[in-house]
């Protein structure tokens, strides 16, 4: 049997999972937890669960501020509606991120990886699995940013670039730039790198709002709509740079 446990604040939620979980006759629900206050009193007061299914934005915080005060072993399969937390997630012991709503086959997915690290019902091993999350590297297609006290729902689709500036990065878009939680490194580990490629120090940029290249003196981009009038290619990224936009 698997140890299992789940982190929801949303009570439709928890028993929508609770009910999906119930069809695995290895899963063995040992409890449900509703915020980080009562998830770090239950870990440091219960034995740990093998496996556990996670929502990330809770009513007194983010599921990771449990982790980040407890050490556990179990493995994390992140269940949530954005996937801009994907980077810190895979940091964070988690063999799989769930969108909600949560598909039937995708659950049965996500155990399944989980399993295949236990052949003999031990506890698995942690840098293993990281190393099969790089190469099956989520991307990430939305950006949850913050205006004012309001929250936005923004598709990297309709990102022309992202800069950095003032040690904010923002992002670009039609309407305005918004200022984001990542880093521009962060970034191009999750970004579909078909999509986007760091020109340089400061930019990433979207090939599908590339309005004209200048090749002379030096490689320089124009977009669509961008926070500065060209943006250059740094020497050293030309010939990817080049490589780049021939694959696109």
């Amino acid at each position: 049997m698997i140890r299992t446990l789940i982190i929801e604040d949303e009570k439709p939620a928890a028993r929508k999972l609770e009910r999906m979980l119930s069809l695995f006759p290895e899963i063995e629900l040992v409890a449900k937890i509703e915020s980080v206050e009562e998830g770090v009193e239950w870990f440091a007061n219960n034995d740990h669960p093998q496996l556990i299914f996670s929502d990330i934005v809770l009513g007194d915080g983010l599921s990771f501020d449990i982790f980040e005060k407890i050490s556990t072993k179990a493995f994390i399969i992140y269940t949530t509606a954005f996937d801009q937390y994907t980077l810190k997630a895979f940091k964070l012991n988690s063999i799989d991120y769930l969108l909600k709503p949560i598909l039937d086959e995708d659950l049965s997915g996500a155990i399944e990886k989980f399993k295949s690290f236990l052949p003999d019902g031990n506890s698995g091993n942690v840098q293993e699995i990281k190393q099969l999350i790089k190469k099956d590297k989520t991307t990430l297609s939305r950006i949850l940013v913050k205006i004012g006290y309001n929250l936005k729902i923004v598709q990297t689709q309709e990102v022309s670039c992202f800069f950095s500036e003032n040690k904010i990065v923002y992002l670009q878009t039609q309407e305005r730039n918004y200022p984001s939680d990542f880093t521009l490194d962060e970034l191009e580990d999750v970004l579909d790198e078909k999509k986007f490629f760091r020109v340089n120090r400061q930019f990433i940029i979207n090939s599908d709002f590339i309005k004209n290249i200048h090749t002379s003196p030096n490689y320089k981009v124009e977009l669509n709509f961008q926070p500065a009038d060209e943006i250059t290619v740094s020497r050293e990224r030309v010939k990817d740079f080049k490589d780049w936009l021939v694959g696109n």
